[in-house]
């Protein structure tokens, strides 16, 4: 999952991404072989930076950047990048804010968006390279054909993530019926999901720095994440931690929320291991993985056609066991408050068919 840096990265990188008006005139200075130092936005800090230069107030065009762009000095835009304000300014940050820069810009640069708040984009006129600074970070950015291979390479890998999770779901779903399912089980297939999750996001932020040059990339993407998120949901609330007395845990949103935010915390070489896995899924002692766990239903009930949310929240919480919910009857069923005769008869009867298709599957 996205950390905060990760966020003001891309957002930083979504003002300037292919299809929009000011990477236009970016490219336009870079063809021109000229330089330029661009604030992206405007306030009583930046304007205290600002030394000479001229007001303009004009609308924004990509032709117009490119003009001013010969001129010595600074330009700033609005937050929207839709007017341009000031133009042949010259900027005087405060000399003793930190910067690894070493070139007059690049340094001027740097410390005006770490005084101000705002990005600030410099267009090296000897590199022809095109760098953001925000949140104290400098991003240059890529080739849009490079940036495309990359993504590609992530889809497949992806893809493939996509089918291990599946298969490991399959098997967990089949070992759940069998009442044999242990927190290995769980752990592989937390495992699978928070990968798959970590290179969708990899690629969402591929198509936020490709703009209009990613469109494929979105069907594609929301192709194969299709369902994931709501699966993840109901996986944590199958097995998140059994309410205590007091009741500060259990299956309640909370609880599912904090297990989530546990496995997007883990590093990369924690996610490989099981037992770190099996913590953030449920916390406690997990030395044993081969300790027996119980779902409490709601991942195979969300697979019954038409069964109302409300009515999967009452047959959960009346049985809290999966392996009870299965030896229920229609009449057990129907004795729930506000689950009818129909709505017990078609869960009883889409339990088995599921329960059978699991193991068919796995047996197969």
């Amino acid at each position: 999952m996205s950390n905060v840096g990760d966020e003001g990265r891309r957002a930083a990188l979504a003002v300037v991404a292919p299809g929009t008006e000011l990477r236009a005139g970016l490219e336009r200075i870079v063809r021109g072989n000229t330089g330029a130092l661009i604030v992206l936005g405007f306030d009583a800090v930046v304007r205290q930076i600002c030394s000479g230069g001229f007001e303009l107030r004009a609308e924004f065009s990509a032709t117009r950047l490119r003009e001013l762009a010969k001129m010595d000095g600074a330009i700033v835009l609005d937050r929207e990048c839709t007017t341009i304000l000031l133009a042949g300014t010259q900027l005087v940050p405060d000399p003793e804010l930190p910067t690894r820069e070493s070139g007059t810009r690049h340094r001027t640069a740097e410390r005006v968006a770490r005084q101000s708040g705002f990005p600030v984009i410099t267009v090296s006129k000897s590199m022809r390279v095109i760098a953001v600074y925000a949140d104290g970070e400098r991003y240059v950015l890529e080739d849009s054909g490079a940036l495309l291979t990359r993504a590609h390479q992530a889809l497949a890998t992806l893809e493939r993530y996509r089918q291990r999770q599946e298969q490991a779901t399959g098997t967990l779903s089949a070992l759940e019926i069998e009442d044999r399912s242990t927190l290995r089980d769980i752990a592989a297939v937390a495992q699978r999901m928070e990968m798959t999750s970590r290179v969708a996001d990899e690629v969402a932020g591929y198509m936020i720095e490709l703009g209009t040059d990613g469109g494929l990339l979105a069907l594609q993407l929301d192709e194969l994440t299709a369902g994931s998120s709501q699966e993840r949901e109901l996986f944590l609330r199958d097995y998140a931690p059994a309410p205590r007395p007091d009741g500060e845990a259990g299956p309640a949103v909370g609880a599912r929320s904090a297990g989530s935010a546990r496995l997007a915390a883990l590093t990369a070489d924690e996610l490989l291991d099981l037992p770190a896995v099996a913590q953030a899924v449920r916390p406690g002692p997990a030395d044993d993985l081969e300790q027996p766990v119980s779902p409490r239903g709601y991942r195979l009930l969300s697979r019954i056609p038409r069964l109302p949310a409300a009515a999967t929240e009452r047959i959960v919480e009346h049985f809290d066991s999966l392996q009870k919910l299965l030896s229920a009857s229609v009449q057990d069923l129907s004795e729930i408050p506000g689950i009818h005769a129909a709505v017990a008869a078609r869960v009883h009867e889409g339990l088995s068919r599921l329960a059978e298709s699991a193991l068919l599957d796995r047996y197969s």
